[in-house]
């Protein structure tokens, strides 16, 4: 199969393709158009290749963690596998590319075919913004912040009077300007003190007081009906049950219902959206190993052959 396909993406350790002979040296001799795209923790290359990659560790190593959490205390995860999502986000845009340099290298009669080397430490650093060029041309290491962003006032999260959270960012000057009118404190708009995101950062404590005292009086739906009002981005801090009954994710259609042995289960919706060619779900995957004979027949091995391959566990029809 891999010496006729397109594209072929794995997620072994560094190094078992190689001992198998399906690497992409060996496969690109027979299909030297051949997209390979490899994900691990660490690489392909390098004194950690070999390390187990999960993606928690790998999200340590990256720097990522770093900054996640609050001023002396130790540094926390978000309840998601980041590193594994934003990997996979990454090998898609590294296909993508492939596929346009291969396009192009057919036009002029050339191979096509490249690897794909994805790690996913290497993900998480992409994340980074300025850390590096911080520490690197102002001796500055970002540290964390909690809710909030180093060098960005007023941006931050808030407990309402209902216990609900809203996320408010106000730190644009003329946003600032207004952001105080609605929390009726007009006459902060146009302090000298106040006037730029830099003088700001100086008194970000006692700005986020005024605001938090402010939110602290008025249930969630009231403090974005104001905000929103004065044209204040904002946003209510969402659980999965709030996500399901908003009006808005419901009008752009990102949830799809598909039926899993005879029963209905809502699931996240096929995004990007795509005007002319939009995704769906038209089937949530087979039982597992339904399709191994099919697929092995396909490529020419005969029944007997199969059966063999099962029994030796080469292949097989569980988990």
């Amino acid at each position: 199969m891999m010496k006729t396909a397109d594209i072929v993406i794995e997620n072994f350790r560094p190094g078992v393709l190689e001992e198998w002979g399906l690497d992409p040296k060996s496969l690109q001799k027979d299909n030297p158009d051949l997209i390979y795209a490899r994900i691990s923790g660490y690489g392909q290359t390098g004194p950690y290749a070999k390390k187990p990659g999960f993606a928690s560790a790998c999200e340590a190593i990256s720097g990522f963690r770093y900054v996640n959490g609050y001023p002396g205390q130790t540094p926390v995860r978000p309840n998601l596998s980041l590193g594994d999502t934003v990997s996979g986000l990454h090998a898609v845009i590294g296909i993508l590319m492939s596929l346009r340099v291969k396009d192009h290298k057919n036009k002029k009669g050339e191979a096509g075919g490249q690897v794909v080397d994805i790690a996913l430490y290497e993900s998480m650093f992409n994340l980074l913004e300025a850390v590096i060029p911080e520490y690197q041309g102002a001796g500055v290491v970002r540290q964390p912040s909690g809710t909030t962003v180093t060098g960005i006032v007023p941006t931050n999260t808030y407990q309402c009077a209902d216990e609900k959270y809203i996320v408010i960012g106000g730190n644009g000057d003329s946003i600032f300007k207004r952001l105080m009118a609605a929390i009726g404190r007009p006459d902060l708009a146009s302090l000298a003190k106040y006037s730029t995101n830099a003088d700001r950062v100086i008194y970000e404590r006692e700005i986020d007081d005024l605001i938090s005292n402010w939110c602290l009086q008025t249930p969630l739906d009231g403090v974005m009906s104001i905000l929103e009002a004065h044209r204040i981005p904002c946003g209510p801090v969402y659980n999965a049950a709030d996500i399901l009954d908003d009006k808005h994710f419901q009008y752009r259609e990102l949830f799809e219902t598909v039926e899993i042995n005879g029963e209905s289960l809502t699931i996240p919706a096929i995004m990007p959206k795509l005007d002319a060619t939009p995704g769906n779900t038209a089937w949530p995957g087979p039982e597992i190993g339904s399709h191994t004979d099919e697929i092995l027949s396909s490529i020419g091995i005969d029944t007997a052959t199969i059966e063999q391959l099962k029994t030796s566990g080469v292949v097989t029809d569980t988990v």
